[in-house]
């Protein structure tokens, strides 16, 4: 007859020691390993296999381990816990150390009984992360037990690394490019959203008809939209044609999804107002139906937004938890290391005297177009604008995009109407900051119309291709100026281009022209979004070769294909602006992929390249960028410029270039009869949505969890888990004792390097496997870096990096199993003769653990937690004097102060094992009072969720496990006072 084991208790099978997992049946058990990972979980059938109960062996007397064992077990034990004891039942299981302020829309999320939220951080704050973290935690809570993430195609595979390596959630992609693939392996009537608990949808792809009505039927419990704003649109829009119907239909979908009451739903958006009230409402509709007509002028509206709507620039976050948020100290601060005000410098040149002769003669073309076509008829006149304005800017963009251009038929030229011709030509020829299909455009766009106009395009052409290389093309050469700078300053630059022809052109014009050891690629809409992290990722690989080479650069090249939502703050450190986009968002945009969270350059360089004297260039910095500029400068925040604003200007600047041709180019636009009034009109637009901005930045601040509610559940969980301090020590001490080469600068920033050459082959095997087998088998420099943000083959020094896992396990290993070969760290046992106690006294690693009952949409849900934690005492085990849990601490830091003699080590050691009986009931008494705690902090951090309060219930699995035991002696007074002799 087989036992039945209760979750929590420890069995041995299989050679080692397992915990029973409340998953575990009678006839089948799941088990972890002691000290192991969710990935070693294992089901184990008693039918089968012989279990029994374990008890947890005590220390042996003849293990002792030095004055430094205790810490570096202890923090061993709390590195390898996957279910810590704090009131979050995911942190311990994710591989990344969430910021303190990221906590805020977990706790906004568990307080309510269905999760609506609008995060709206600024750009490179970690809203995915955030995400993650309610996703994971909802998760493991059972208040969700399936998750769709619906963005952009391009960002697909970056949404599912992220989720897989930071959360371990394993989620299938569903793109026009896997659907077929993923269908094929259904069952008759099966829908693949039934089929793949996790999936990564594109929102482009789902948003039709057909497969539309298969997700709705189907959809997860849990949503999360990324750029949620591109899934509104406003009530009164001018835009129309396609961007409008794709806003429509995402917009559609998103609202049958939300129209289930009862289903989860996280929207993300850096951009939730763009100065267009109806967007917001209909976005805030979406969280709830309520928020879209709620008074937000009131007191009360405005508190009834902040518990769905989180939106946070970088200045909000920089230094978070200090007295100036409120509390009494500084001691829980956090500076979170957003690189300072980027360095910009607006860096013109000045056309070639052949170069000059050809965008002459493509603006007298363009003008004889556009009066020939006005004649003709609207449609014909919509026609021409639209490729004339593609002319030019292919013309200022590069020769071999000019040529591309001038030989290529118009995309406006089959439109029937006016108004289609505005659809066609207006998407490829723009720069909208609402427009999200970026895939497609950077094509060169066509400039020809008909067949007359041919031969007077391709005499254009052939000319324009005749201008390649640094000789005709100043452009050119005042690029290859500014990125040997970079490089020589040690920067990692990349540069934007419009088009794909002229991204291509600079690749190869550059190749060789920045030094042997300077690395470029290409990237553009030719590749897959996964073809285009590949690449990146290869010349990441190509230039971390040859690290070791202060002279190693990368530069990469890229369209706007990159400029939205791809992280690339690891690999690169500046941006260049080769062609001038038409709306200053899309700079910003580009920006926000080096300038974000992570990255290591406390500044970051921005250049941006201007035609002085083509006609356009000029005139387009000067009254939209200059504009954005000082608004962000009065304001501190960034304002989107509203589309029509951007057309606008830029359409006033090519009228106006048609007119008066390059020649005027030295005049204001403002100066301009005929102009004056519209740009006066798109002034006074552009200061009413910057206005509005800023108002909406103070009138929907986050109040809803005041940063002492922050700073209690941060205590709560390094309470638990342990700070950035403990992991660093550990790290270091660790390494060292393990044979480890490691260098410490000492330079204030907490980094140091380890060569692992000398180690345990069983560590440098387990570090292989996180860090990259070449780096171990060469026995290279490991950085090991203080801030979580970390590059390939860097390890950061936080307790959910995978290479402070595998030296932790490897600690926590070798001091259970007293016969691993090689050097041990840590030990079970010590004995340290010390001036920092004056009486004997003891101290105990003790591991508890707690079942938690936590009830769930979805019924109750059985969990176990650990917990580590230091108690200590004054004389013997029989009359023990018990001290708090501060001064136990303390005893970690105690040094020894004389040597111990080995008989008499033994004797001490033994005599506290002997006495472990008679604290028995101290530690059971003890571990009921942190089953309370444990208890409150779930109902602290739910307090809004009464039915999940109600129902909590935390009993602790008894009898706890004494991991370590420590005494400390007080030194002899005749040792003291030879001392001071």
């Amino acid at each position: 007859m087989s036992l039945t084991y209760t979750a929590g208790s420890l069995v041995a099978a299989r050679g080692r020691e397992w915990v029973v997992l409340p998953e575990s049946a009678p006839d089948m058990l799941v088990l972890r390993p002691l000290g192991g990972s969710e990935d070693d979980i294992a089901a184990v059938f008693p039918s089968f296999e012989e279990v029994r109960p374990a008890e947890f062996a005590a220390p042996s007397p003849a293990d002792l381990g030095d004055q430094r064992a205790a810490g570096l077990l202890r923090t061993a034990l709390r590195i390898g816990f996957r279910s810590g004891a704090g009131p979050f039942r995911s942190l311990a299981s994710i591989a990344v150390e969430p910021r303190a302020y990221q906590l805020v829309p977990l706790l906004m999320a568990l307080r309510q009984r269905t999760v609506r939220l609008l995060i709206s951080d600024d750009v490179g704050i970690g809203k995915t992360v955030e995400a993650g973290l309610i996703a994971k935690e909802l998760l493991a809570q059972g208040e969700a037990t399936r998750l769709a993430v619906l963005c952009s195609p391009a960002l697909a595979e970056q949404w599912q690394g992220e989720l897989r390596e930071k959360f371990g959630i394993d989620a299938e992609l569903v793109l026009a490019s896997t659907v077929t693939r993923l269908e094929r392996g259904l069952e008759l009537g099966q829908s693949l959203f039934d089929k793949h608990p996790c999936t990564i949808i594109s929102t482009d792809f789902i948003k039709s008809t057909r497969h539309r009505e298969d997700f709705i039927r189907h959809c997860p419990d849990l949503v999360i939209v990324d750029e949620a704003h591109t899934c509104v649109a406003a009530d009164d829009t001018t835009q129309g044609g396609t961007s409008s119907a794709a806003n429509q239909l995402r917009y559609e979908l998103l609202r049958r999804v939300s129209a289930k009451a009862d289903r989860h739903l996280l929207l993300l958006t850096a951009t939730p107002h763009s100065g267009k009230e109806s967007a917001f409402r209909n976005l805030l509709g979406l969280v709830r139906p309520e928020l879209a007509t709620l008074d937000l002028e009131s007191p009360a509206g405005r508190a009834k937004l902040a518990e769905h709507f989180v939106a946070r620039k970088r200045a909000d976050v920089r230094d978070y938890l200090t007295k100036e948020d409120g509390l009494a100290d500084d001691s829980l601060a956090e500076r979170t290391a957003f690189p300072s005000d980027r360095w910009t410098k607006d860096e013109p040149y000045k056309l070639t005297p052949a170069y000059r002769a050809l965008l002459d003669d493509a603006i007298a073309y363009a003008r004889d177009r556009v009066t020939a076509a006005g004649e003709q008829g609207k449609r014909e006149a919509r026609i021409a604008w639209w490729s004339v304005i593609a002319l030019l800017r292919s013309m200022v963009s590069s020769p071999a995009a000019a040529a591309q251009t001038l030989k290529t038929r118009s995309e406006s030229a089959t439109a029937r109407t006016a108004q289609e011709a505005d659809a066609l030509g207006a998407p490829v020829a723009a720069d909208s900051a609402e427009n999200d299909r970026l895939e497609g455009m950077d094509v060169a766009p066509g400039a020809a119309e008909s067949e007359e106009a041919g031969a007077r395009l391709l005499e254009l052409s052939q000319w324009a291709a005749q201008l390649v290389g640094p000789s005709e093309d100043a452009k050119l050469k005042a690029l290859t100026r500014h990125l040997k700078d970079l490089i020589a300053d040690g920067y990692h630059p990349i540069v934007f281009c419009r088009y794909i022809p002229t991204a291509e052109y600079l690749a190869t014009q550059l190749e060789g022209k920045l030094g042997k050891k300077t690395k470029i690629a290409a990237v553009t809409g030719t590749l897959s979004p996964q073809q285009r992290l590949e690449r990146i990722e290869q010349l990441a690989a190509e230039s971390a070769e040859e690290a070791g080479d202060p002279a190693v650069r990368r530069v990469l090249i890229a369209t706007d294909c990159l400029s939205e939502g791809v992280n690339l703050q690891h690999y690169f450190d500046a941006v260049v602006h080769y062609d001038l986009a038409w709306n200053p968002t899309r700079h910003d945009q580009r920006e926000g992929r080096v300038d974000r969270y992570g990255q290591k350059r406390d500044q970051v360089r921005v250049i941006t390249m201007y035609g002085e004297d083509n006609g356009i260039d000029g005139k387009v910095l000067d009254v939209l960028f200059k504009k954005h500029r000082q608004i962000k400068k009065d304001l501190g925040i960034s304002v989107s410029v509203p589309d029509e604003t951007a057309s606008g200007v830029t359409d006033a600047v090519v009228e106006w270039l048609l007119l008066h041709g390059r020649q005027g180019s030295q005049e204001s636009l403002f100066d301009l009869d005929g102009h004056q009034e519209s740009l006066d009109r798109i002034e006074r637009e552009w200061n009413s949505a910057a206005e509005r901005e800023k108002t909406s930045r103070s009138k929907y601040a986050q109040r809803a969890i005041h940063p002492e509610e922050v700073a209690r559940e941060v205590a709560a969980v390094r309470a638990a888990l342990g700070g950035a301090d403990e992991v660093r020590d550990f790290a270091l001490e660790a390494l060292r004792d393990l044979d480890a080469l490691v260098r410490d600068p000492r330079d204030g920033t907490g980094d140091f390097t380890a060569q692992l050459g000398g180690a345990p082959a069983g560590l440098r095997d387990a570090l292989a496997a996180t860090l990259g087998g070449r780096l171990i088998e060469e026995d290279r420099e490991i950085p090991f870096r203080t801030t979580p943000a970390i590059a390939r083959g860097e390890a950061a020094l936080v307790r959910t990096d995978p290479a402070i896992g595998a030296i932790a396990s490897y600690v926590l290993d070798s001091a259970l199993d007293a016969n691993t070969p090689g050097p041990r760290p840590a030990r079970r046992c010590g004995v340290v003769t010390t001036d920092a106690v004056t009486i004997r006294t003891t101290l105990l690693l003790v591991r508890y653990r707690f079942h938690l009952t936590l009830p769930s949409r979805t019924g109750e849900r059985q969990l176990v937690a650990e917990d580590a934690r230091l108690l200590a005492y004054e004389g013997m085990p029989s009359r023990a004097r018990w001290l708090d849990d501060d001064a136990a601490t303390a005893l970690l830091a105690a040094r020894a102060t004389a040597n111990t003699h080995e008989q008499l080590a033994r004797n001490q050691i033994t005599r506290a094992l002997d006495g472990l009986q008679d604290l028995s009931a101290h530690l059971t008494e003890y571990g009921t009072h942190l089953a309370a705690e444990l208890d409150t902090s779930h109902r602290r951090v739910r307090k809004a969720n009464e039915e999940i309060v109600r129902g909590l219930k935390v009993v602790p699995q008894e009898p706890a496990d004494v991991l370590g035991v420590y005494v400390y002696l007080p030194q002899p007074a005749s040792t003291v006072s030879g001392a001071e002799a």
